[in-house]
This record gives C-alpha cells, sequence and structure tokens, in this order.
C-alpha cells in the first residue's frame, strides 16, 4: 500500500487557474512526470510513486478540471489540456522527463514526446489512447469470449457522444465515475479508494471535463483535428530513439496483451511487460508490478547514460 505521508500534494497556477500535484523523491533526481486520464487523477498513481521515488523525483499533475485542480471555463478539448500541461511543465521548470501514462495520459505523452522529443527521457504507458480507423478498433479483442463485452463497451461510448444522452448519463448520472472506473478494475474498489474519484465531481456542471474526453476519441476521422494530431504523434513514436516500457493486462480494454505484443515490436527499444489480469485502470490493479518495473527500467537507463555519453 502507498506511503501517503511521504506523498506531497501540492498546487501551482497555471493559465489563470490552478493545476495540484503530488511530489515524491529527491529534487535532483531525473524527473517522472506521471499522466493520468479519464475520470481519475493524479491519486490513480498513489502505490506507484512510492516505489519510482528512490530513483526519479516523481511528479504527477491533476490534469485541468480534474481532482484537485481548477475548472476553469473552457471547453477542456484535448488542445486545452495540452496548453495546461505544457504551462505546468514550464511553470515546474521541468525540462526533461520520463513519461509514465495511461489512457489520455499517453494522448498527451505521444503529442508532447513528438513536439518535443529531446524532452523525452523514456516513455511507459499502458491502456493508450491512438487514432482509431472505425468504431471496431475501440476495445478491440480477438479472444471470441470477449466479443460481447466489447460490443456493449462500444454502445456505451457511442451513447457519451451523442447530445443529450451524453449530459444523460455523464453530468446527471455520473456514469463515468460510478460505473466505467470501477468496471474497468478487476478487484473492487472500497468506499475509501472511492471516495477521492468522487470527490472532484459533485455536481453535473463539475463533471463537464468528464464528459468532453470520450467526445474527443479518435475514432472514424472524428474529431477531425484530434485525430490528425494523434495521427501526427504516433507516426513520431514509431520512429522515435528514446526507451519505451508498454503494460498490457488480460483481457485489457483499449489494449489486448496480443496486440500490445505486436505494437511494441513495431517500435524502436520498447520492451513490452503483460501483468497478468487487467482491464482498463491497470495501476489499480497491479502498482506493486508497475512501480517496480518502472523503477528498474529508470535505474538502468540512468546508469547506462554515462556510457551512451561517453
Amino acid at each position: 500500500m502507498s506511503k501517503l505521508a511521504e506523498i506531497e500534494i501540492r498546487s501551482a497556477p497555471v493559465l489563470g487557474s490552478t493545476m495540484a500535484y503530488r511530489r515524491m523523491g529527491a529534487k535532483d533526481a531525473p524527473v517522472a512526470l506521471f499522466l493520468h486520464g479519464n475520470p481519475t487523477s493524479s491519486y490513480i498513481w498513489r502505490n506507484i510513486l512510492p516505489l519510482v521515488s528512490p530513483v526519479a523525483h516523481c511528479i504527477a499533475p491533476d490534469l485541468v478540471g480534474f481532482g484537485q485542480s481548477g475548472k476553469p471555463d473552457i471547453a477542456y478539448r484535448f488542445a486545452d489540456h495540452v496548453r495546461y500541461l505544457d504551462a505546468f511543465i514550464e511553470e515546474r521548470g521541468i525540462t526533461s522527463a520520463y513519461l509514465v501514462a495511461q489512457d489520455w495520459g499517453t494522448a498527451l505523452a505521444f503529442h508532447l514526446a513528438a513536439r518535443r522529443p529531446d524532452f523525452v527521457r523514456g516513455l511507459a504507458f499502458m491502456e493508450f489512447i491512438r487514432p482509431m480507423p472505425t468504431w471496431q478498433d475501440f476495445h478491440h479483442t480477438e479472444v471470441a469470449e470477449e466479443q460481447d463485452h466489447a460490443e456493449a463497451a462500444r454502445a456505451v461510448f457511442r451513447k457519451f457522444r451523442t447530445p443529450g444522452d451524453g449530459e444523460t448519463m455523464i453530468l446527471e448520472a455520473n456514469a463515468f465515475v460510478e460505473r466505467v472506473l470501477p468496471g474497468g478494475v478487476v478487484r473492487k474498489l472500497s468506499d475509501d479508494e472511492m471516495a477521492p474519484y468522487r470527490a472532484p465531481f459533485p455536481t453535473p456542471e463539475s463533471r463537464r471535463p468528464v464528459l468532453a474526453f470520450p467526445r474527443e476519441l479518435p475514432i472514424a476521422g472524428e474529431p477531425a483535428d484530434v485525430y490528425e494530431t494523434l495521427q501526427s504523434a504516433h507516426a513520431a513514436l514509431a520512429v522515435s530513439p528514446y526507451p519505451k516500457l508498454l503494460f498490457s493486462g488480460t483481457p485489457g480494454a483499449l489494449v489486448a496483451p496480443e496486440f500490445a505484443e505486436r505494437f511494441a515490436s513495431s517500435l524502436k527499444h520498447c520492451a513490452h511487460v503483460h501483468l497478468g489480469p487487467g482491464l482498463h485502470f491497470l495501476q489499480e490493479d497491479h502498482p506493486e508490478a508497475i512501480g517496480r518495473s518502472v523503477a528498474g527500467w529508470i535505474a538502468g537507463i540512468e546508469a547506462a547514460r554515462p556510457q551512451l555519453a561517453a
């Protein structure tokens, strides 16, 4: 379990609002920047940061509109999150980092790495966002027993993207927090564990950031700007030389283990770690395996750096 007393929670001024972040580890160590997805926060990394902090200065921001960060009057589109994350990185004076990301955090990490490849010391990622040519590519599975579940997930997300239906399900019923989140974890989250996930979204208005993300998913060419941005980011990822570490679970949600294995093989310097039973929020089911793998991976890269520079 996490050593909560050792994790600092702070807040930084960003673009007229604030972004909260968890921090742990020596300030003179290489930075590891942890990026969460929807509808979570830096809280999802709580059991991982203590395992990585011996080798890195861990910084895990709450994306704007999430966790304990501010909720400015913006659309919460992908481009908005890019702007706020860029400003947070600048405000914190981060000049290079290991990126550790899941869900929409991966889209932000890929886009950041495409624009600033020299910023990236390494990329560890799981359950990642990618341009999906058709709806069949969303929650894709090659396992016959999982086909019905995948089709049900596609139907739900189509409704999230439908005007009126999405508002009723996410803003009014809080379905993303109450159903999608626990439904994406193999074990049962306790009420105490769910409380920090529920806290940022007590009202329909407060849930607008949660509604925005499923409507930004790059599926079948829409929305066009996000689709094109992530196509470019993935093209850059495919030729990038920095070290990579891809985690997967069985059966996974966005990323099945068979797909993860092929994807890792298509990249340069990418190792694949299969965690065992897992759905979408792998940090909740496998924090120790993820934390120890990331720590060992960073330590190995840092140990090799003087040799690489020689």
